[in-house]
């Protein structure tokens, strides 16, 4: 499987206010490639934000505006390429909005949320969270709410969910984007 697995962390309840982002390039079955970012969002903090991830305003304060994060990662979000995240409908409204909120047009690209494959393939958990789902599927995760760690995490569900069910059981999962 080829995929990115993607994950924000947000300044404040506000979909636009991404402050941290990673992304785990997924090739041949294989981690190739990790991609993570401060960024300095254009809203102020809220300190349950903070509390959950630590990222505090002054940790981005030289950091880049998401333009510029954005002109590195385009390439990944094209309507042939599957980006993937834990509870995508967060990272991807943050991403749909953060884009809107620069006047930067949302691309059209494949996504899959591990929380819904979770759901599908293992409905004896008491919850689907990634920590759950770590634990449960032996994948180690040191940092919560740390975005590398988490798109780390997320890869390596969607990995030991497709060697455990195959890659046809996820094909209905795919979404479009954009």
């Amino acid at each position: 499987m080829n995929f990115v697995a993607m994950d924000f962390e947000t300044a404040s309840g506000k979909r636009d206010s991404a402050c941290s982002l990673a992304l785990t390039v997924v090739r041949n079955d294989q981690i190739a490639d990790e991609f993570y970012t401060l960024i300095k969002p254009e809203s102020d903090f809220f300190w349950r934000n903070v509390q959950i991830h630590g990222i505090h305003e002054e940790d981005v304060a030289d950091a880049p505006k998401f333009p510029a994060v954005w002109d590195h990662i385009a390439p990944f979000f094209q309507r042939d390429r599957l980006v993937i995240a834990h509870n995508a409908n967060f990272d991807t409204d943050v991403l749909k909005k953060t884009l809107a909120h620069y006047g930067i047009r949302v691309p059209e690209y494949l996504s899959m949320d591990t929380l819904a494959t979770s759901k599908k393939f293992y409905p004896e958990l008491p919850n689907h969270k990634l920590d759950t789902m770590c634990r449960a599927l032996d994948i180690e995760l040191q940092h919560h709410h740390n975005a590398l760690d988490d798109s780390l995490a997320c890869a390596n569900i969607l990995l030991s969910q497709a060697q455990t069910f195959g890659v046809q059981q996820l094909k209905p999962f795919v979404r479009i984007q954009g």
